[in-house]
């Protein structure tokens, strides 16, 4: 099939599990031997059109009213990039021919619209994440309702709905009223094989951190609950008093995790090590002892594949897509989300017996392997543009 892609964030630029997400599937349908195109921001000393591992990359940068930086007027920075990817998609569309347009999110909403309506083939939207979801339903001012409405709007144009879970299954329709059945629920995946790390870094990230050693990476935002775990380790210090915790990432919200690690004088017990490469990432988190994934919301919970991934024992929130990847007391263990004497509970009780978190976590590497390979999913998402391509020509 001829497959295009838009992704706001694409290698180089990645900000998350989106970003990764995108460019693991693109790159598995080209392996696959389809013809994909990935349509993305432009990042500094990344080619404005190139071919990598099979996918052709067109990166563009928004025209007015755009700002600058997209963290100083995010909707005004929207507006400019669709108009943007318009301008080229459209061209291309009409020369190449896809046979299905994929979006991811909310952020190219407009545009993805208007190059479906030129191309005259089908739409199909994953839902990562909502708006009202990352704001506990709040929706407070302006920025969040325009996302929310965006949101609705895409979901009721697109001509096929893939979520990452039945938890978002049933928050995409009770929010904006798709019929449950008409959505598809395809996980993200990971390449298990390239989450691996030596020997000697494993050592090198537990000289520096010491141990025993608690892990957490992901974005510093409030929904993902790392108050939580800063809230926690006073109890996980009484019985480990030597317990440490790395928290790897960076977000809005870590000026003032910063301020919680202070007022409880854990600054010798918390280390925020900020965005570090991947090869230190996954040392880090091979090296802890326990990876916890506090989540008050989370869609998916690509973190807590990693971890398994990594053979790392792991302590997950039981909120949404998490829910579902972790098999409580199976591949991890669980905890009621923002629960800090659940959390600590249930670090301790991995520490305290590691045989048992050892044996869960091997459960949990082997499930990854099977369940949550790139060839499994990338196939179940070209089953959805088969279906989605037949009904649209019928």
């Amino acid at each position: 099939m001829r497959i295009l892609h838009l992704s706001w964030e694409y290698p180089p630029v990645v900000y998350g599990g989106l970003g990764r997400h995108v460019h693991a599937l693109a790159e598995t349908q080209a392996a696959l031997g389809h013809d994909v195109t990935v349509i993305t921001q432009a990042g500094p000393a990344a080619a404005p059109n190139e071919v990598v591992n099979g996918v052709r990359i067109v990166r563009v940068a928004p025209v007015a009213p755009a700002p600058p930086d997209w963290h100083d007027g995010f909707l005004d920075w929207c507006f400019g990039f669709n108009t943007s990817v318009s301008m080229v998609a459209v061209p291309l569309v009409r020369e190449w021919r896809p046979e299905v347009i994929h979006v991811h999110d909310w952020l190219q909403a407009q545009s993805s619209v208007v190059v479906r309506e030129v191309a005259g083939v089908p739409l199909v939207l994953t839902v990562h994440a909502t708006e009202s979801g990352r704001t506990a339903g709040l929706l407070s001012g302006p920025f969040s309702k325009g996302i929310d409405a965006t949101e609705a709007w895409l979901v009721s144009e697109a001509d096929r709905v893939i979520v990452c879970s039945e938890y978002m299954r049933m928050e995409v329709a009770g929010l904006f009223g798709r019929d449950p059945a008409d959505m598809c629920v395809i996980p993200n995946g990971i390449r298990a094989a390239e989450w691996a790390t030596t020997v000697a870094r494993k050592r090198a990230a537990r000289r520096r951190y010491g141990r025993p050693l608690i892990g957490y990476a992901g974005r510093l935002e409030p929904e993902k609950g790392v108050q939580t775990l800063i809230e926690a380790m006073p109890a996980i210090r009484r019985s480990f008093p030597e317990a440490r915790a790395v928290i790897i990432g960076t977000g809005t919200a870590e000026s003032e995790l910063r301020h919680g690690v202070k007022r409880r004088r854990l600054s010798d017990a918390v280390t925020f090590a900020g965005y570090i490469s991947d090869d230190d990432l996954r040392a880090v988190m091979a090296a802890s002892d326990v990876a916890v994934v506090p989540s008050l919301y989370e869609p998916f919970g690509f973190v807590a594949l990693e971890a398994m991934a990594l053979g790392t024992p792991l302590v997950a929130a039981r909120t949404g897509g998490l829910a579902a990847i972790v098999a409580d007391g199976e591949t991890g263990l669980l905890f009621p989300p923002g629960d800090r004497a659940g959390l600590a509970d249930a670090v301790v009780a991995v520490l305290q017996h590691p045989r048992a978190a050892r044996t869960r976590a091997a459960a949990g590497r082997s499930e990854v392997e099977e369940r949550y390979a790139w060839p499994v999913i990338a196939t179940a998402a070209l089953d959805v543009y088969r279906d989605a391509a037949a009904e649209y020509a019928a």
